[in-house]
């Protein structure tokens, strides 16, 4: 009895190693990839292998085109008269793996750098932080 009990946890543990290393990606998506908590590399469409329990499939990126749409907001005109403007934002990714990690970066900024940024001008605080 014992040993069938031993077997069936192996085949369990074996069966649970295949599915979190064999990783099919959708099409029109991206799999971001962070090995022991940082960025490793883009998944592309299809069949991906990944190493299980040290490579952890963060996000699915759809790189389809988004549409955004907001709230009609009334704007006053030079000759005084209120138009009401409905605006549309369309936006796609293109660059993948920049895609998370710009949005890591940003996230984790600390006030003395946003205090910076505030005292310097955007361009030269562009230069610097590539």
């Amino acid at each position: 009895m014992a040993p069938l009990i031993v077997l069936l946890v192996l085949a369990l543990l074996v069966l649970v190693t295949l599915a979190r290393t064999i990783r099919i990606v959708p099409q029109a998506r991206a799999g971001v990839i962070e090995r022991l908590g940082r960025y490793s590399r883009t998944l592309s469409p299809g069949l991906s292998i990944v190493v299980p329990f040290v490579d952890r499939v963060r996000d699915m990126i759809d790189l389809r085109e988004q549409v955004v749409s907001f709230a009609p907001q009334p704007v006053i005109t030079e000759d005084n008269l209120v138009v009401s403007i409905d605006s549309v934002i369309y936006f796609q990714v293109t660059n993948r793996s920049r895609r998370r990690t710009r949005s890591r970066t940003t996230s984790r900024r600390s006030s003395s750098s946003q205090s910076r940024r505030s005292a310097t001008s955007s361009a030269g605080w562009r230069s610097r932080r590539r």
